[in-house]
């Protein structure tokens, strides 16, 4: 008789916090979230001309010398592969990650041979997602004559269109000042 009544609690109670944990409260934060951050709670989505290009979140692969290129992505068996969000795992001893950066440097120098800044270490690594959508300034910075040169406009709108899009540290103290590789190439393409 004892654990009937230990039963019959233990399902009373499954029924309650199931209910509780797994219809009302996800309800009550996708509701507070549609109320009061739409934009955030819908995946941060980028329309442009009313249609779907990205996500402020998720970052996209450029390769024309044109656009501002983002963080490597070390998602299979594409870059930036939502469905298989991973890093590399390589440590910095690691050959195949020493082959990669090499391979990455290369490619950067050939992309501007005349540049002779050293080269930012966001765009030779990859991230721990392999989906990050964000670079430094300094990242930015470097591509700038590259682009200038491929579009045929003068570097200072490039480098007003970096400084207006920085985002800053949050509170002044946390993160790190970034831009988001995607809305960069879209004020770009706005020129």
């Amino acid at each position: 008789m004892e654990a009937l009544k230990q039963l019959k609690t233990a399902i009373i109670l499954l029924l309650i916090f199931t209910l509780l944990t797994g219809l009302i409260y996800p309800a009550l934060v996708t509701s507070i979230a549609q109320l009061f951050f739409p934009f955030q709670a819908n995946g941060s989505l980028i329309k442009y001309h009313n249609k779907l290009i990205g996500s402020e979140l998720i970052g996209q692969s450029f390769t024309n010398t044109g656009y501002f290129w983002g963080r490597p992505s070390a998602t299979t068996p594409f870059p930036y592969n939502a469905e298989n969000s991973s890093g590399s795992n390589l440590g910095p001893t690691n050959p195949d990650f020493l082959s990669a950066i090499k391979t990455r440097v290369i490619t950067l120098q050939k992309s501007d041979p005349h540049k002779q800044r050293s080269i930012p270490v966001d765009l030779v690594t990859t991230s721990g997602s392999g989906l990050d959508p964000e670079i430094s300034p300094f990242a930015a910075l470097y591509q700038v004559s590259r682009i200038a040169k491929a579009r045929g406009i003068p570097e200072q709108k490039i480098l007003l269109l970096i400084q207006h899009l920085t985002k800053n540290r949050y509170l002044g103290i946390l993160g790190e000042p970034r831009l988001n590789v995607l809305q960069l190439n879209l004020a770009l393409d706005n020129l």
